[in-house]
């Protein structure tokens, strides 16, 4: 295992996410078209603006990207204020890594 006792697959996980809240900038309305190394299979195109859509987008997003696609897609405030619904569609060690790193009780 490496530092940390996590298994390789989600030390990797963790060096995905973002250093901090503040550098997720994406839209909060619109829509997005994301990348093949993300959606590979399956819808690509996104209406964020829609809190249905922006739901499922996010935890496709906390789920396959990498580091500058949650930063270039996932808008901070949003992310904040869909956690709630949102961490119940992630599996366990992705929301613990995000709850770890990132989204405290004083951010939300």
């Amino acid at each position: 295992m490496e530092a940390g006792g996590l298994p390789p697959r989600w030390g990797a996980y963790a060096r995905r996410l973002p250093s901090s809240l503040e550098d997720l900038k994406g839209p909060v309305a619109g829509e997005v078209e994301l990348p093949l190394h993300v959606a590979w299979s399956g819808r690509r195109v996104y209406d964020v603006g829609q809190e249905d859509q922006r739901l499922v987008l996010y935890a496709l997003l906390l789920a396959e990207a990498q580091r500058d696609d949650l930063e270039r897609f996932v808008h901070r405030e949003s992310l904040v204020s869909m956690w709630p619904r949102l961490r119940r569609l992630l599996g366990p060690h992705a929301r613990r890594e995000w709850e770890r790193q990132l989204i405290t009780p004083a951010s939300r």
